[in-house]
């Protein structure tokens, strides 16, 4: 399925912002071999990734659905193999750090050289792994930071469930996007306000916003 010894490399980008999308194509553009795929949801993304079986899968952590982790999380449920590398335009280390213990190889910030993209795409496929070289060091020196963020203290579950709070969605949306029963979200949210310190429902979103989950 990874086998990249292969005359051509099918690379799955899921994004919705077209002219990432675009940039992203025109950067594999002299080489032929590379095959670019899309999808602008999670939704289609994993369907995607269910019938293309892509070598590297690109997501960004804020798609309009449910995020990037989550997207992670479903593909790896369906692929514990699969090579992905989460591009993003947050640089939180612990949102790196949380994508790597999630199965992540990679971790490349949208702000990055370009080159360090098509770079993460080739290691990323040939099995190595690639986190953005100012990520790495940003990791190395923020322990202690890392440990403190709320992003750590919280599972990937309730890290999406906070988002999608965060983002103005009410407990029966969360539990519909999620596949979940509306007494777990419940159940869930409770945690979060006391994991997190929020006196009531709008501090819980206030959190959310400032952690910049989107």
């Amino acid at each position: 399925m990874h086998d990249t010894s292969k005359s051509s490399m099918r690379v799955l980008i899921v994004d919705d912002h077209p002219v990432v999308v675009s940039g992203c194509r025109s950067l594999f553009a002299s080489d032929k071999a590379v095959k670019i795929e899309e999808a602008a949801d999670a939704k289609a993304g994993l369907r995607a990734f269910t019938q293309k079986r892509p070598d590297v899968t690109v997501i960004d952590i804020k798609l309009p659905d449910v995020s990037g982790f989550e997207l992670l999380r479903r593909i790896r449920k369906d692929d514990p193999v699969a090579r992905i590398i989460m591009f993003s335009m947050n640089d939180d280390p612990a949102f790196v750090v949380r994508a790597v213990e999630m199965g992540a190889q990679g971790y490349v910030s949208k702000s990055d050289d370009p080159r360090l993209f098509v770079k993460a795409v080739r290691k990323v496929a040939a099995g190595e792994r690639f986190i953005s070289p100012h990520l790495a060091e940003a990791i190395a020196f923020a322990g202690a930071a890392i440990k403190a963020s709320p992003a750590s203290q919280m599972s990937a579950r309730e890290l999406e469930i906070l988002r999608l709070l965060g983002r103005g969605d009410k407990i029966v949306e969360v539990a519909s996007a999620l596949g979940i029963s509306y007494k777990t979200v419940a159940n869930a949210t409770s945690l979060l306000k006391q994991k997190l310190g929020a006196k009531n429902h709008s501090d819980l979103v206030r959190i959310a916003v400032e952690m910049e989950l989107g």
